[in-house]
Parts: C-alpha cells; structure tokens; sequence
C-alpha cells in the first residue's frame, strides 16, 4: 500500500454499506481505479463534496494496485460550474463521460484522458458543446479500431475529394464516390480539421450549422454502424438537439 496523489475525474459512483460510497476515477496517472469514499455521505464528512460524480480533482489516496483503494482527501480543480447549470450541457458532459469510460475499456491508453479533460474544460468555457463533442467523437474512432481515412480517397489514394464515405470509412474522390456519407465542402474541410486539432489549443469556433449538422449526423451513423457502442445517453442528448 502506497499514498498517491493524482488528478482525476470521477465517472461513477456506488453507494457502500451505511455512508460510504465506491469511487471509479479516471485519474491521468493510473486509468481507472476504484475507490472507496469510507462515510462520505455524512451531512459532516470532509469527503461529502468530493465524493460525487463528475467531480474533478486532485485526489490523495491510499492505493493497492489492482485492489479497491480509500479516499483520504481531495482539492476540486474545476467544479464544471458553468456545465452544471444548464441541462443541455449536463446532457453533453453524461454523454461524453460515458462514451469516454466505453472507450478506455477497450483501449486504455492514457492520452484518452487528456482529450477527455480538455474537452470538458472547452465547453466549460462556452465553446459550442456539439463541435467539441463532435471532435472527441472524430479523435476516439482511431482508439476504438475504426478511425477514418481523412488524408485521401479511402479506397485509391487519390487527394480530389469529394465525399466521405460511412462504407468505406473515409474520404472518396469523384471516381469512387458512392453516394453516402455527405459532399458539403465545408464539412469535408472541418471533419478532417476536427481529426487534427489540438483541442487543448481551441479557442474559438465559427462553424456554420449545416456543416456541424452534417458532421453531427455523419458521425452519429457512424457510431452506431461500426463501433458496437450503445450509449443509453446518447439518445437523450440526440432528443434535446432537436429542440
């Protein structure tokens, strides 16, 4: 048994006999590690605060490897105000705490967690929530097996696009064009940019809807077709995009 201090976020929460609570807490260091929260649920633990989902701090710990471990403290970083007020952005941060722990359990590398972070801190910061999700969205594919070919046709190299191709996986020029997927220019261009951008680095957006439409519904499908991910949230977060 060690003491470890580390950032993480915690993505869920189980309630634990009486008061206490099991944490599972994407940290930066150690991916996902279960914690117990021993009587945080008292109206006068110090933990009480610290120990709720979506809460994002700097946690000291008392670790066993691969064993569950015990919250000893924690210092909130970023309480995601902003976020917690409004449904809507509610809604996105559920989705993208979901999508991104189905993520890690079938990739579990580490730099997940930084997109993870980052993009929670942009749309904390007003950026456009659905562009931001939208990128995270484009960035995962790769980790979960199924990243699209964004450089040339998909399916002969070539560099004239067109299109972009939920069947082939990719961009396709005029030659292998196969009438799916979507031809708008701006969201060729973006959809490729989303690939690419630092997200830690965003600092404005100024996407036309269409093209945030397109990219949305492109990715959507997508998803669904390719990844095997069901996301119960997402579907609550699709039903307050139409609104």
């Amino acid at each position: 048994m060690k003491i470890i201090s580390t950032e993480g976020f915690i993505i869920s929460t189980t309630k634990y006999g009486e008061s206490s609570k099991i944490l599972n807490i994407f940290t930066k260091e150690y991916g996902v590690i279960g914690v117990i929260s021993k009587g945080c649920t008292g109206s006068k633990s110090v933990l009480k605060n610290v120990s709720e989902r979506f809460i994002y701090a700097k946690f000291n710990i008392s670790y066993k490897e691969g064993k569950l471990s015990t919250l000893i403290s924690a210092d909130i970083i970023n309480y995601f105000k902003n976020i917690r007020s409004d449904i809507i952005l509610i809604a996105y941060l559920t989705y993208i705490t979901e999508l991104t722990s189905d993520v890690f359990k079938q990739n579990n590398d580490l730099q997940i967690y930084d997109l993870f972070i980052s993009s929670l801190i942009k749309i904390e910061e007003n950026l456009d929530p659905l562009v931001i999700t939208n990128i995270l969205e484009t960035k995962y594919l790769n980790y979960l097996g199924v990243g699209l070919n964004l450089d040339s046709c998909a399916k002969c190299g070539n560099k004239n696009i067109v299109s972009i191709s939920h069947k082939e996986g990719g961009f396709l020029c005029k030659n292998c064009y196969d009438n799916t997927g979507f031809t708008n220019r701006g969201a060729l261009k973006n959809i490729r940019l989303y690939y690419y951008v630092d997200i830690s680095k965003i600092t404005k957006l100024d996407i036309k809807d269409e093209t945030k439409r397109e990219i949305d519904s492109f990715l959507n499908h997508y998803y669904k077709d390719y990844t095997g991910l069901y996301i119960k949230s997402k579907e609550f977060l699709n039903n307050l995009k139409k609104y």
